[in-house]
C-alpha cells in the first residue's frame, strides 16, 4: 500500500515540478531546445523540444534501476510515478493536444476542451517571455469555466 501511495504522490507532485521546469528551465536557459515547439521552426516529425523526453527519462530510469537492485525500494516507486506522469504527458500533450497522431480530435469532454484551450493560451506567446499556463493536467479555473457555463434559453 505504501508503494502505491509513493507512486501516486509522485505523479501528483510532478504537476508542480512540470510547472517549475517548464517556466524556469524550458522557457529559461534551455529555451534553445524548447523554442521550436512554439515557433514551429522544425522541418521534420521531431523537434529539438523532443530531447526533453530523453532528459527526463534518464533520472527516471536511474531511479527505477537503483530502486530495483534490492527488492524494489521507494526509489523504484518514485521513478514509476515519474514514468507514469511522462506517459500521461505524452498521450495528452503530444497525441491529444498537438495531434501528432490524429486521434481524439473530436472530443467534447469539457475538461479536455479546457485543457486544450489553456495550452493554446500558452502557445499564443511565441517568445520565451510573457507565457502563461505552464502546467500540464491542472486547468486554471478561467479556462475550465468556459465549458461549464449553464446554457440559458
Amino acid at each position: 500500500m505504501l508503494n502505491i501511495l509513493i507512486t501516486l504522490l509522485t505523479f501528483i507532485l510532478m504537476e508542480g515540478a512540470t510547472w517549475l521546469i517548464h517556466k524556469y528551465v524550458m522557457h529559461g536557459f534551455l529555451w534553445v531546445l524548447h523554442r521550436d515547439h512554439h515557433d514551429h521552426s522544425s522541418d521534420g516529425a521531431f523537434e529539438r523540444n523532443d530531447y526533453f523526453f530523453v532528459i527526463f527519462a534518464i533520472p527516471t530510469i536511474a531511479l527505477m534501476y537503483f530502486g530495483s537492485l534490492e527488492g524494489y525500494n521507494y526509489l523504484f516507486f518514485i521513478g514509476l510515478g515519474i514514468m507514469l506522469y511522462g506517459m500521461a504527458y505524452f498521450f495528452v500533450h503530444d497525441i491529444f493536444i498537438h495531434q501528432r497522431l490524429k486521434v481524439l480530435s473530436k472530443s467534447e469532454n469539457r475538461y479536455f476542451l479546457a485543457l486544450r484551450r489553456a495550452h493554446k493560451q500558452h502557445h499564443k506567446h511565441i517568445g520565451k517571455e510573457d507565457g502563461e499556463c505552464f502546467g500540464f493536467l491542472y486547468v486554471p479555473m478561467k479556462y475550465f469555466k468556459m465549458y461549464f457555463k449553464s446554457e440559458k434559453a
